[in-house]
């Protein structure tokens, strides 16, 4: 039956989004480039959370090595941005992997400190190396994806289409179901013959992937990368608030909060600083009273109020 709820809402999503360049300007297909972006990040950072039941605080650190792997082979070697979109994802699962391996023999919260640690030692990295890196200010990009905003449009809804259904097959898959058994119980998963490591890190190595390839994706659409876009701490708590307000362990619910978080903030932004607060103060409410989130109350409901 959930599998049904979900088509009945997302088939008709797709189609009313895939048709939205022909009916709005470019404004609106710009916000909902970067929203669809997000929610390849906050859809890979389900998979860990949602499932694997792994906290990690600090999402943009694989989006930003990702991205400024990409970012700088292109931008100091011109390489094209199929070899630098690459690049970036591998880098990015490389990244994961020397941060996931040690970090993962840990328990309680240490998991998530470590990660958290990381994006800060990643921001240092790059603005101790301005020269290089261009520091906090940011490194320009010769190429793009594309100087049409339809166009630039399709390959984010493309993208997102693409990543979310890999990751939502594979949630569903028996390693997902290894996944969530030992997210609740480590001990009794392992007492089963699962190798929860093996499977956690693989987890790991996975949302570091999307992660990687869709920070590069966003740099190449924006034409520059810098800390407060692609590793900024505000980043991943954007990423990991729009995971929890769409609904955690259902992957699609992480792109609807996405969508509404991006949009929530545009909306409310002749509110100045209190835009911020507005919409702080909505996914602490869903948070509070609503666990599930946006698509997980839906499933449970069956669409019904």
């Amino acid at each position: 039956m959930a599998h049904n709820r979900t088509f009945l809402l997302v088939a008709p999503a797709l189609v009313v989004m895939a048709l939205l360049p022909l009916g709005v300007g470019g404004y609106i297909l710009g916000l909902l480039t970067v929203a669809y972006y997000t929610a390849v990040f906050a859809m890979s950072w389900d998979l860990l959370f949602g499932f694997a039941g792994e906290v990690n605080f600090g999402p943009s650190f694989l989006i930003g090595v990702g991205a400024y792997i990409a970012a700088l082979l292109n931008h100091y070697w011109g390489w094209p941005i199929p070899a630098c979109l690459a690049c970036g994802a591998i880098g990015a699962v490389i990244g994961g992997a020397v941060l996931a391996v040690p970090a993962l023999r840990l328990s309680g919260p240490y998991f998530g400190l470590i990660t958290l640690v990381a994006v800060l030692m990643l921001q240092n990295v790059i603005v101790l190396n301005a020269g290089i890196t261009g520091g906090e200010i940011g490194i320009d990009i010769p190429d793009v994806l594309s100087i049409d905003e339809a166009t630039n449009y399709y390959y984010a809804f493309a993208f997102m289409v693409v990543s979310g259904g890999i990751l939502f097959g594979l949630s569903r898959s028996p390693v997902g179901l290894i996944l969530q058994a030992s997210g609740q119980d480590a001990i009794e998963a392992a007492a089963l013959g699962f190798n929860v490591a093996k499977h956690k890190l693989t987890a790991f190595c996975i949302s570091a992937f999307f992660s990687g390839l869709a920070g590069g994706m966003l740099i190449f659409y924006m034409g520059t990368a810098s800390v407060g876009t692609v590793v900024d701490i505000a980043v991943g708590v954007n990423v990991i608030i729009a995971a929890v307000l769409g609904g955690r362990r259902t992957i699609l619910g992480a792109a609807v909060g996405s969508i509404f978080l991006i949009g929530a903030n545009e909306v409310l932004r002749p509110l100045g600083q209190l835009a911020t607060f507005v919409v702080s103060a909505v996914a602490l409410v869903v948070i509070l009273f609503f666990p599930g989130g946006f698509l997980g109350n839906y499933l449970q409901t069956g669409g019904r109020e």
